[in-house]
């Protein structure tokens, strides 16, 4: 039990300092991009190359966590991390970003599956939904500590302070990675998992409960990437400033953290598909809520119980994923988790953007429920079969 714990915490604090450099340089990758001489054409491309590599990784790097166990690919990718973060410093022109992002997204889709993967195997069938919420704060933490960090280094000391900053967090994660338990599982997974192919993936992914785990997390960043981009405007329609959408974005991380402080221990005792359900449903009231609020204490409000939803639904889908696989397919679906949280903000981002174009940023915020509706369609449809295969059986 104690060796759990151990392992849980390790993990939270290496899951924060293995994905705080993500949030570092999201605020100001593009101005740093520009200020190598990149146009905007380009900038889009230095942006989003570390999206399209790290996608490609979640889901390759998931089988080498299967066959090879979670260690390895974490401590590879968190030095390939640690090592980005320096090679940052030494770009001179907009090709150099190119290829530094590139590789940045390589290493950076191994920690991902890795670190989920190390909270799935160390925790009891019962307190699953406490690990993954666990997990969920860490990224949470990494999130608002990380764009908050963002600003204040790079205005007072510059680009390459924070890039040093970044690369010394995360060699003291490399360090701590070397201590976190292998698993007793590896030597199985190695045997039973050697023939799987990309169309057994598939299989998996459409198998049981996972369809509602993966639309779900996809809905969810989806819409985020939607309000990412839209909440600034919507911001500075009603006479506000950059300021201002920083409280809004800090409020939605605090509530996000705060939230899975309790309802990791409430999946553990509901079940999984209710507090999804539960999720998914104050997210999609919370969203159209954000397009008509007219205050900043509306949109603080609106903004919190944005955070709830991400709160009650990350460690509940999480939960859920864990259930619904064996140990020795933790790599895959944790891999095929993070790609679409990466795949949901980079696609969420300009589609909403480009609807928000024709129709306005208020119909454009609406249209961020557009894959959480059949999401809780999705999850109910679940819950009921559930509860009539119950009722059946006690017939």
């Amino acid at each position: 039990m104690a060796s759990r714990i151990n392992a849980t915490l390790l993990n939270s604090i290496v899951t924060f300092l293995g994905f705080i450099d993500t949030y570092l340089l999201i605020p100001i990758i593009a101005l740093y991009a520009t200020g190598l001489g990149a146009g905007v054409e380009i900038v889009g491309i230095i942006v989003g190359v570390y999206s399209i590599t790290s996608t490609l990784t979640n889901i390759f790097g998931g089988r080498l966590i299967d066959r090879f166990g979670h260690k390895k690919p974490l401590v590879i990718g968190l030095f390939g991390d640690t090592l980005a973060m320096f090679l940052y410093t030494l770009c001179q022109l907009p090709w150099h970003l190119f290829f530094v992002r590139a590789f940045h997204g390589i290493s950076g889709g191994l920690v991902g599956p890795a670190t989920m993967s190390v909270s799935a195997k160390h925790a009891t069938q019962s307190k699953k939904g406490k690990a993954m919420s666990i997990y969920g704060m860490a990224l949470g933490t990494a999130t608002l500590i990380g764009f908050l960090m963002s600003g204040i280094i790079t205005s007072r000391l510059g680009f390459n302070a924070l890039f040093y900053t970044g690369g010394i967090l995360l060699v003291i994660g490399v360090i701590l990675a070397f201590f976190i338990p292998s698993g007793k599982i590896h030597d199985t997974a190695k045997i039973t998992n050697k023939n799987h192919t990309y169309k057994d993936m598939l299989k998996m992914v459409v198998r049981g409960q996972l369809p509602v785990c993966y639309l779900s997390i996809l809905g969810q960043y989806f819409a985020f990437g939607g309000v990412v981009v839209l909440l600034p405007l919507r911001v500075a329609s009603l006479g506000m400033s950059a300021f201002h959408v920083g409280i809004l974005l800090a409020i939605f991380s605090l509530t996000f953290i705060i939230v899975q402080s309790f309802s990791g221990t409430l999946t553990d005792n509901m079940g999984r598909l209710k507090p999804i359900a539960i999720g998914l449903g104050l997210g999609i009231i919370a969203l159209p809520l954000l397009s008509v609020s007219s205050s900043f204490l509306f949109l603080a409000l609106t903004m919190a119980l944005y955070g709830i939803a991400f709160g009650i639904l990350f460690p509940s889908v999480s939960a859920l994923l864990a259930d619904s696989v064996t140990p020795e397919e933790y790599g895959r679906a944790t891999g095929i988790f993070h790609a679409l949280i990466t795949i949901g903000v980079a696609i969420g981002a300009p589609i909403i953007g480009g609807i928000a174009a024709y129709t306005g940023v208020g119909t454009g915020i609406i249209f961020c429920i557009i894959i959480l509706v059949p999401a809780l369609i999705l999850t109910l449809y679940n819950l009921r079969q559930k509860g009539s295969n119950r009722i059946a059986s006690k017939r």
